[in-house]
């Protein structure tokens, strides 16, 4: 019997049992679901609440699922412990929308935690165990050198997560199949761990070779490491990554260990403190990097899901708004503080990736294609003396002295303070709703930079927003060009504390319209947090022909997995019948090195089977690589993704006004576009109702963020009371 016939009999015998073990799901969650579901739901409330925390402010929306209504709050972050921003977040939002911190039932969270102790180097000492014989498998890693191809002469290698001299390896070895080769010598592995345990290292990696196949002695060794050292946490490489490829397999592991201390402190604390002041049923899930959100517990064992939880927060809010808005293709454009994250958004499905990558750090974990640019609204402009040739970003004032404009000591030029000089951001706008600006200040700043280049203070804040601009075009380049897609084909929509005052003009750039701005852009990564679904997802690594296997039996491993993936969803009260599955496929051509992951449906498998799939292969293939071979398709790997049921929120009656948005107007107002000052209008968002069209050059102000509407565009309100923006004729410019 050949290797891959073996394999496919052992997952016809695990099907066997499927039916089975679905029926002890349904039934052993009976009792959860019931204090589960009675808890979110206590009292008929429904209000759910996210929370964003970003480098400058913590955000937080609102919402009460029986009526639609919002309610949103920023308050200061606090990076010395971003709980207390949390706490203070959630008490005043409280305030604002008069209710008792006790009826809110569920809080979904965002969280840089974890991405923040990878850059910052501030996760915990981590042991590893390997196989006999690759102990250096992290030394040796990959032979890829980031940077041209003169980048080997200037790249330092950083240091590896778990240090060689905190590795021990096991005597043992499993095959590709999972047979065992050498039994696990416990005897020498008990002294090496009692040894390695009793060092300094705060968390240990168990990765052993081929242990996707058979995770029998994984598994062994780290309750043999639970009985010597039970406060050390342990993370298995079977079930933080049970897929080949033992070096990304092994870094994936020790990332997860590395981070592991910290987020789980930092949530169990949380989670202790929420309970404390809102009582037991009161839920706390945590966003995960693919877009999903995870249970607390879920984000305490496998932290590395988190890596990209912040970003993944504004791409599900912006989800949230398309969906509403009947908007299937988007180019989202996430500008804060310090930098700008954009995705893309295809049939109304954000792409992914298998791989997030953080600094140096490259783990095999599912997140949101984002692509991050160092441009923001407290991006530095500069001129070297050198070249003379302006320069902005990536170094940022932050929050700490932060833009001149803000009056907190700040003195260089930012981007922040050139909008504040063009007349974009109103020097008698409030940030946060209560945070007062100053145009003198910003002038002062911008007029260092005028001064070095001859020109005025205005053409000087011009050139630092156009160069931003261009910066942040080269990101969006990334995630549609560079992936075969036409900008053209998609709407822009802009979103974060600075997105609104530049999507207009990106947009012009790009030239993807409308340029839309939802409401409460500067929360709108609270807002998708709020609105996001619980999921899990199993894989497994199955390498295979195309000609060698067939559909029953793909089917069957995928049942499989999808029942692994589905039990932890059913524990966290989430009914069988309202979980949505989605089967992944990783296929390549034979004797490829790199693979594509192929989204289909259960009923789009059982329609089309392994054929359809490699249909659609080779057509992504032709899409990103501009060819399509007539060669044998090979499979190299099965997941299953499972989610909780989409919500469906009321959305409020605001009502319909006509195009007269003059209701609207606050005050004549200048902004400087083009080499010469603009009559416009500063209009208040709170007044403008659907119908309503804003004539540009315009300002809309609103708590949490300000959007500008440039000359000869027009701005449009739709019926959720998204501003959508097309250059002025545009056929839909009329509303």
């Amino acid at each position: 019997m050949s290797a891959t016939e073996d394999l496919i009999k052992k997952y016809e015998e695990r099907l066997a049992a499927f039916e089975d073990r679905l029926k002890r799901i349904e039934s052993g969650a009976s009792a959860i679901e019931t204090v589960q579901r009675s808890a979110r739901h206590r009292g008929g409330t429904g209000l759910r609440l996210g929370v964003d925390v970003g480098g400058t402010f913590t955000d937080l929306l609102l919402l009460d699922e029986r009526n639609g209504k919002t309610f949103t709050a920023k308050v200061p972050s606090t990076p010395e412990d971003s709980s207390k921003g949390v706490l203070n977040g959630i008490e005043k939002i409280c305030r604002i929308a008069g209710i008792d911190p006790g009826d809110i039932t569920e809080v979904m969270h965002g969280t840089t935690v974890a991405t923040n102790t990878v850059l910052t180097s501030s996760g915990a000492l981590v042991g590893l165990v390997t196989t006999k014989g690759y102990k250096d498998v992290l030394q040796i890693a990959r032979s890829y050198v980031p940077g041209g191809l003169g980048g080997w002469v200037i790249w330092n290698k950083t240091d590896p997560l778990a240090p060689l001299e905190y590795t021990i390896e096991a005597d043992e070895r499993m095959d590709a199949q999972g047979n065992i080769l050498t039994p696990l010598d416990e005897k020498a592995l008990r002294r090496d761990l009692k040894k390695l345990l009793s060092s300094d290292i705060e968390a240990l990696t168990v990765a052993l070779f081929n242990g996707y196949a058979n995770d029998a002695h994984e598994r062994r060794i780290a309750e043999i490491a639970q009985e010597i050292a039970p406060h050390i946490p342990v993370s298995t490489s079977a079930s933080v990554m049970p897929e080949m490829y033992e070096y990304e397999r092994t870094e994936t592991t020790v990332v997860n260990s590395y981070v592991r201390p910290v987020v789980s402190k930092y949530v169990r604390n949380l989670q202790d403190e929420l309970k404390r002041r809102m009582g037991d049923g009161t839920m706390l899930q945590i966003l995960r990097s693919d877009g999903g959100l995870s249970s607390a517990q879920a984000a305490m064992d496998q932290p590395v899901n988190l890596l990209m939880s912040g970003p993944a927060g504004g791409v599900a809010g912006a989800l949230w708004i398309a969906k509403q808005a009947e908007f299937e293709n988007l180019l989202t454009f996430d500008m804060g503080g310090t930098s700008t994250d954009v995705a893309l958004i295809e049939q109304g499905v954000a792409r992914t990736r298998r791989e997030t990558r953080v600094g140096d750090v490259t783990v095999r974990a599912p997140s949101i294609d984002v692509r991050t640019v160092g441009a923001g609204g407290g991006s530095i402009a500069y001129v070297p003396e050198l070249t003379k040739a302006l320069r902005v970003g990536p170094q940022s004032a932050g929050a700490a002295p932060g833009p001149a404009a803000y009056m907190k000591g700040g003195t260089e030029p930012t981007v922040t303070d050139a909008n504040v000089v063009l007349g974009y951001l109103p020097s008698d706008a409030k940030l946060g709703g209560d945070m007062q600006i100053s145009r003198d200040l910003a002038e002062t700043a911008v007029k260092t930079v005028a001064d070095a280049l001859g020109l005025s203070v205005e053409e000087a804040a011009e050139g630092i927003i156009r160069i931003v601009n261009e910066n942040m075009v080269g990101a969006l380049r990334l995630v549609s060009v560079e992936q075969g897609y036409d900008p053209r084909d998609f709407a822009l929509i802009g979103f974060g504390g600075a997105g609104p005052l530049h999507a207009n003009a990106l947009a012009r750039l790009v030239n993807s319209w409308p340029a839309i701005i939802p409401p409460g852009p500067g929360v709108l990564c609270a807002y998708g947090d709020a609105t996001t679904r619980l999921r899990n997802e199993a894989s497994q690594t199955f390498v295979a022909r195309v000609s060698d296997t067939d559909d029953r039996s793909i089917t069957a491993m995928l049942k499989d997995l999808e029942a692994g993936a589905a039990e932890a969803l059913t524990a966290e009260g989430v009914p069988v019948d309202e979980q949505d599955v989605l089967y992944q496929v990783d296929i390549r051509y034979h004797g490829q090195g790199m693979k594509l992951t192929i989204d289909v449906t259960p009923n789009d498998l059982s329609a089309t089977g392994i054929l359809g799939i490699t249909r659609r292969f080779d057509s992504e293939h032709e899409q990103l690589f501009t060819f399509a071979l007539d060669a044998e398709h090979e499979i190299v790997g099965l997941r299953a993704v499972v989610q909780g049921a989409e919500k469906s929120f009321v959305t409020p009656d605001t009502g319909r006004g006509s195009a007269d948005a003059s209701a609207a107007k606050v005050q004549e107002t200048r902004i400087f576009e083009g080499g010469q000052w603009c009559n416009a209008w500063i209009y208040d968002r709170a007044k403008l109702k659907p119908g309503n069209i804003v004539q540009g050059p315009a300002v809309v102000t609103e708590m949490d963020s300000t959007s500008v509407i440039l000359p000869g565009h027009v701005g449009t309100i739709d019926a959720i009371g998204n501003i959508l923006i097309w250059p002025e004729g545009h056929e839909k410019a009329k509303g």
